[in-house]
Parts: C-alpha cells; sequence; structure tokens
C-alpha cells in the first residue's frame, strides 16, 4: 500500500478533528503530500471507523492511484493550496486542514478579517482573511480560498469554516486549533462589550518575533 504512513496520519487527525469538537459527522477534511502523490480523506465516511487502506491515493491532477474509495468533494480545494500556496517563509507545504469549528464559522458571518484579538492569530499571519463564500467543492471556493490565502497559513471561509496548511499535518492542525481558539476568545469579548484589540504594529512585530521561536 503506497503512502501507507501518511494515510495512517489521515485516519488519527480526522479521528481527533471529531473528538476535539472541530467536525462533526463526516465534515471538514485533511489531506498530506508526498513528492507528487496525496493521501486525503474520502468522502462520506465515518472518521470513527476510517482505516489507512479507506484513504484515497490521488495525484496533483486529482485523478485516483490507489484505495478504492472517492476522495472528499473538497479535492479541489487541497489541490490549489499544493499548487498555488507559496508561504510566506517558504515553509514546505505538506498538509492541509479543514475544519467546520463553530466559533471560526460563527465569526467568518461576522466580519471580512479575523479581529486581531489575541497574538496567536500571527501564527497563521499578519491577518486573517475571511474569503468570500461560494459552493463546497467548487473550482470558485478554490479560488477564493487561494485568494484569502495571500502571504497567509490559514483563513476561514464564509459561512463555512476553516482552512489552514504547513509543514505536516501537526503543523496545520495546530494552526486550526488556535484559529478557532481565537475566534472564540473574540466572541466571547464582544458579546460583553467591546474588546481591545491589538494594534497593526503589534501584530507585525509578533509575526516577526515568531520566525525565531521554538527549539532550533
Amino acid at each position: 500500500m503506497i503512502l501507507e504512513t501518511e494515510r495512517a496520519a489521515v485516519c488519527a487527525y480526522a479521528r481527533r478533528m471529531v473528538g476535539d469538537g472541530l467536525v462533526v459527522g463526516t465534515s471538514g477534511n485533511v489531506s498530506v503530500r508526498a513528492g507528487d502523490l496525496v493521501a486525503v480523506t474520502p468522502t462520506g465516511v465515518a472518521y470513527s471507523s476510517l482505516n489507512p487502506a479507506d484513504v484515497p491515493v490521488v495525484d496533483l491532477g486529482g485523478q485516483v492511484v490507489d484505495g478504492s474509495l472517492k476522495p472528499t468533494s473538497e479535492l479541489p480545494m487541497h489541490l490549489s493550496v499544493y499548487w498555488d500556496v507559496r508561504d510566506p517563509d517558504r515553509e514546505p507545504v505538506t498538509a492541509v486542514v479543514h475544519t467546520h469549528s463553530p466559533h471560526a464559522t460563527a465569526v467568518s458571518t461576522l466580519v471580512r478579517e479575523v479581529p486581531p484579538i489575541h497574538y496567536i492569530l500571527a501564527t497563521i499571519g499578519p491577518s486573517v482573511r475571511v474569503a468570500r463564500y461560494a459552493t463546497y467543492g467548487t473550482p470558485e471556493l478554490a479560488s477564493a480560498v487561494l485568494e484569502a490565502l495571500e502571504g497567509r497559513r490559514g483563513c476561514l471561509m464564509a459561512n463555512h469554516g476553516t482552512l489552514t496548511y504547513g509543514d505536516g499535518l501537526e503543523a496545520a492542525y495546530h494552526r486550526a486549533q488556535q484559529l478557532e481558539w481565537a475566534c472564540r476568545v473574540w466572541l466571547l469579548a464582544q458579546s460583553a462589550g467591546r474588546p481591545a484589540l491589538l494594534p497593526p504594529p503589534e501584530v507585525a512585530n509578533v509575526v516577526d518575533r515568531l520566525r525565531g521561536y521554538g527549539q532550533t
């Protein structure tokens, strides 16, 4: 079985999305790229019962090269990220996570850009845009997401959910979690009053500081 490790990781993170409350049912999807192949969640399959053999492998043109199940309907969006995204710090793009996390989805209906409520948003970029609405699974949605991702590592999708990417599923998933957390904080704060927001120069400062964050 090709991409066995990657397919196992897709299963593990798909189940984790459910457990962490970032999706319900069969919504949301994840993928991992290895060379010119991509392991991606199948469409309409409960993640609790997913096993590596169920995970289809496609080429960068979207053709299934291994597996008997159809890939997620959001495959065009995943592939567009692998083809076209250029990370601002040249981080390899080897994993994509798409969630329907509730707080981030709620925020996507209220604003065109996530308010800078906390510096953790700088892990995505100098701001987090909301992609214009388009029907799920369409080239129009993939195009809208790419526009919102310019110079960013993630975005919200209007009335839909989130997309984040990174070098490996751990990095992409961590960004999805932090994005959902920040959106929850903003919703809580604005429900109680008028939250103070970070000024753009401070967000830019944190973006720069995060380039050297962590262990070398």
